[in-house]
């Protein structure tokens, strides 16, 4: 190396650049018998060592930056040869030696304490993602990192970064702060406001020592921050502590998603047999499942298809499970968009609640809003029926309004969300006087009824088992015949 009429140099820089001529005088002499990787990585060091140099000889205004990428490189290399030639006997271990004693001294400052022995950091391989626009730099990290078994990646600059993150799953992301474009911090903040990249720890590793500038970084989310040139046990020991947080987080995840997946089969499976109401009542409230309901006023809906049971007489089983299940899925459909409660499938009948187990001011009319929209729907039913060669269907619905018990009611081992009380008998024997595409509601409906309806036909219904009768009215539309 030259020195030329270049400014006098620091002692450490004097110490440093004369243990690099000595190691290259080294190299010169005994290349032949150093196998290929060593002397890549004696040219990659000498390569540092050159740049360093000039660094000194011109120092720029961010000269410092450029000394401690520079000294990283020296020392990194130097490191990395120190172990790979650790049994030769060319005498590199003790030049190598005396060169990691000059970077230490220039790093901090005092020609001793010796620096710590290198020691390998055992870790879950991982892949790391290195970001840096300078090559040596890059190439450095990669070398140190992939001889402790984790898979590199390197971006030259923060859209690089941004790309690999995009297409890979990264663990650890080793980040430098000075890069053209597009900074180091710009690449945190926007790693950081990611909703899928947010989790991956971030490692600033930077020759700035600027105090404001490491808080900021920590405050935007950076795990760490480390300084060039950086000790390799110390950055292996953040590595090892990113994977790992990174695997807990990976694993949060997959239990998140599962339980997601969970909930939606749970909703899926059960929302078949009940309403959507109260299967979220069971999922997000355990003590849905407990036995025990309370008084609640609700409008029943009752609906039965007429002559059911002849039809199917006539019909072979295939045939009538077809037509049912064409007319109750149909029918589902329609109480699910009414906020109505299914309180069970009887034979081709269907018992249903508007008001629990959540209450609306408009249950009624929303009940008769239902039975309207069923009952329109079943010119769609019949017509396809008769395409598939099966009866026409006419269904009555029968309405009324008043207090029940409201819960789960069975055994531990075997319980349903139901109801109890005279009015659900009532609308079950209203139901029994309804004819074919009929609509009858009690007056306990008609008074709580909000909207306009066509109401006729009252008259009072005698109920088997109950004392008095039952005043009952036809109810369409308003405006429709």
């Amino acid at each position: 190396m030259s020195t030329d009429s270049s400014p006098p140099l620091a002692p450490w820089s004097q110490m440093l650049l004369s243990a690099v001529n000595e190691l290259r005088a080294l190299a010169e002499e005994d290349g032949a018998a150093l196998d290929s990787t060593v002397q890549e990585d004696l040219r990659r060091l000498f390569r540092a060592a050159a740049s360093l140099e000039t660094q000194l000889a011109s120092p720029a205004l961010d000269s410092h930056h450029d000394q401690m990428n520079s000294l990283a490189a020296i020392r990194g290399y130097a490191e990395i040869l120190q172990e790979d030639t650790a049994a030769d006997t060319t005498g590199l271990g003790d030049s190598l030696a005396r060169l990691l004693q000059a970077v230490h001294t220039a790093h901090n400052g005092a020609a001793n304490p010796p620096p710590p022995a290198r020691r390998t950091m055992a870790a879950e391989p991982g892949f790391i993602l290195a970001v840096d626009d300078l090559q040596e730099n890059r190439e450095l990290v990669a070398r140190y990192l992939s001889r402790s078994g984790h898979l590199v990646v390197t971006a030259a600059s923060g859209a690089e970064a941004l790309q690999a993150l995009a297409t890979t799953d990264v663990d650890v992301v080793l980040l430098d702060l000075m890069m053209p474009d597009m900074d180091g911090r710009e690449v945190l903040r926007r790693i950081k406001e990611h909703p899928e990249w947010r989790a991956t720890p971030v490692i600033v590793i930077s020759g700035s020592q600027d105090m404001d500038g490491i808080i900021a970084c920590i405050e935007a989310g950076a795990d760490d921050y480390l300084f060039k040139p950086f000790n390799p046990v110390l950055l292996q020991a953040r590595i090892k502590a990113g994977i790992e947080r990174k695997r807990w987080h990976d694993r949060e995840e997959q239990y998140r998603q599962q339980l997601e997946r969970n909930e939606k089969f749970i909703r899926a499976t059960f929302g078949r047999y009940l309403s959507d109401e109260i299967v979220t009542e069971i999922l997000e409230r355990p003590e849905g499942l407990e036995l025990g309901g309370d008084l609640r006023e609700v409008t029943i809906m009752m609906s039965d298809i007429r002559g059911f049971t002849t039809l199917s007489e006539h019909l072979a089983p295939q045939q009538v499970v077809a037509m049912l299940n064409r007319y109750l899925g149909t029918m589902t459909d329609i109480i699910m968009t009414y906020n109505g409660t299914i309180d069970e499938f009887i034979g081709d009948a269907i018992l249903t609640v508007f008001g629990a187990p959540q209450r609306r001011d408009d249950d009624a009319d929303r009940a008769v809003r239902c039975a309207l929209a069923m009952q329109d729907a079943m010119a769609t039913i019949n017509a396809d029926n008769r395409a598939a060669g099966l009866p026409e269907l006419a269904t009555g619905i029968a309405l009324n309004t008043g207090s029940v018990i409201a819960g789960n009611i069975g055994s531990e081992r075997r319980s349903k969300y139901g109801f109890v009380g005279h009015p659900m008998n009532v609308t079950s024997r209203i139901e029994d006087h309804c004819q074919g595409g009929e609509i009858l509601i009690s007056d306990s409906t008609a008074s709580k009824l909000q909207g306009t309806y066509a109401l006729s036909d009252r008259r009072e219904l005698a109920i088997r088992g109950i004392e008095q009768s039952v005043a009952v009215q036809r109810i369409r539309e308003a405006g429709h015949d």
